[in-house]
């Protein structure tokens, strides 16, 4: 039975997003959703890409976009975490429907991300790679732009604003108090003929920033009291 792509499979993993994972997480934070229009004509496969700086992340995302879109998504997540531990693989592959990214650059999992979107699974991938340690947006690594490119798929730029205050970095909890969080999606994006992996990035970081900015400006080392 192929886990991601199996019928009865997101069934179950449908308990667990929306009758667990997301009543908790919207209890726990003041969840807003913006640009639902842009996503209205998309269908899988596609390349959600969203800045990172929360444990929430992933939770928000899968939990914002529409059933349809969220049905069959696969999040990308660390190897060397994640998957290190049964009990933790198996909820992360329970909730998430993850698939492992090798953060060490050693190659293990290279070329399951282009056989997903071959098989029509939408990927969800935070292009950083880790979790901003004060809520500023890293640079974009160009690795989900050459996939897109290799695939010709398009990338979903979503902006994630309020993460990191709701759930710092070093926090195993949401912060009490019920923490705005705002969920931006923009427009789905395709890379240009004449554009390298490179340049396609900086432009989907671009955009994400962008859509941050229409909530709040991205924070710089907002968060100096947390390690």
């Amino acid at each position: 039975m192929d886990r991601f792509t199996s019928s009865g499979v997101a069934g179950v993993r449908f308990v667990a997003q929306r009758g667990i994972l997301r009543p908790v997480v919207w209890r726990l934070v003041r969840v807003s959703i913006r640009g639902q229009d842009q996503i209205r004509s998309l269908d899988a496969p596609y390349i959600a890409v969203a800045n990172h700086s929360s444990h929430l992340d992933a939770p928000l995302v899968i939990g914002g976009l529409p059933r349809r879109l969220s049905r069959y998504l696969a999040a990308g997540a660390a190897a060397d975490y994640f998957f290190d531990v049964q009990w933790r693989k198996w909820l992360t592959t329970l909730f998430f429907n993850a698939f492992a990214i090798e953060r060490n650059s050693e190659g293990k999992r290279s070329g399951s991300s282009r056989a997903l979107l071959e098989r029509k699974v939408p990927l969800l991938i935070f292009p950083e790679g880790g979790r901003s340690k004060y809520g500023e947006m890293g640079r974009f690594k160009p690795g989900a732009a050459a996939l897109s490119m290799a695939t010709k798929v398009p990338c979903l730029p979503i902006a994630l604003v309020g993460a990191s205050a709701a759930m710092p970095r070093g926090v195993n909890w949401p912060l009490r108090g019920r923490y705005p969080v705002t969920i931006v999606f923009g427009a789905p994006m395709l890379p240009q003929d004449d554009e390298t992996a490179e340049q396609f990035s900086q432009r989907l970081s671009g955009e994400v920033r962008r859509l941050h900015e229409t909530v709040q400006p991205m924070p710089v080392r907002a968060q100096k009291g947390i390690k």
